[in-house]
C-alpha cells in the first residue's frame, strides 16, 4: 500500500513540475511556407532594382522589376522594401525626377505613367508598408511620403 502510494505521488508529481513547462513555452507563429526557387528569383529583382533605384535612378525600371515579382509572387519575404523603391519611384517620376523619361508618343505609357496616376500608386503601395509591415524599417519613410502626397492633392 505505501509502496503504491509513492508510485502515485511521484506520477502527480511529475505530470505538475514537467507539465507546467509545456504550458510556460512560447506559442509559434506559423511559418509562411516560401517556395525557394521564388525566392531566389524575388530577391535578384529586388538586388536589381535596388541598383536602378541608388545608383541609376532608374524608375522606371524599378516599377517594372517590382511589378513583375509582385504578380508572381506577392508573399516574398522582401516585399515591403520593395513596397518601399515601388512608393518612391512612383512619387519620384510623378515629379519628373530620375533618369529616364517618360515617351509622350506611347499612348500606353502616358497614360501609366501620367503624374496624378503616378502619385495614386505611390500612395498605394507606402499605404500597404504601414497596413501590412507595421514593423517594417521603411515604415517611418513611407508614412513621411504619405504626408507629402497629402499635401500635394
Amino acid at each position: 500500500m505505501k509502496r503504491n502510494f509513492l508510485v502515485l505521488a511521484f506520477t502527480f508529481f511529475s505530470l505538475f513540475v514537467f507539465g507546467n513547462t509545456a504550458f510556460a513555452q512560447k506559442q509559434i507563429e506559423p511559418q509562411i511556407q516560401r517556395d525557394p526557387i521564388l525566392e531566389a528569383d524575388a530577391s535578384h529583382n529586388l538586388e536589381v532594382a535596388q541598383q536602378y533605384f541608388k545608383t541609376k535612378k532608374a524608375y522606371k525600371a524599378v516599377l517594372m522589376r517590382f511589378e513583375e515579382t509582385f504578380a508572381a509572387y506577392p508573399e516574398f519575404s522582401k516585399m515591403d522594401e520593395f513596397l518601399y523603391l515601388a512608393g518612391m519611384s512612383s512619387f519620384y517620376l510623378s515629379e519628373n525626377k530620375g533618369k529616364q523619361k517618360i515617351d509622350t508618343k506611347s499612348e500606353d505609357e502616358k497614360k501609366k505613367f501620367a503624374p496624378e496616376k503616378l502619385r495614386e500608386d505611390a500612395a498605394a503601395y507606402l499605404v500597404q508598408i504601414v497596413e501590412k509591415y507595421p514593423q517594417s524599417a521603411f515604415k517611418a519613410e513611407a508614412e513621411k511620403t504619405l504626408k507629402t502626397l497629402e499635401a500635394k492633392k
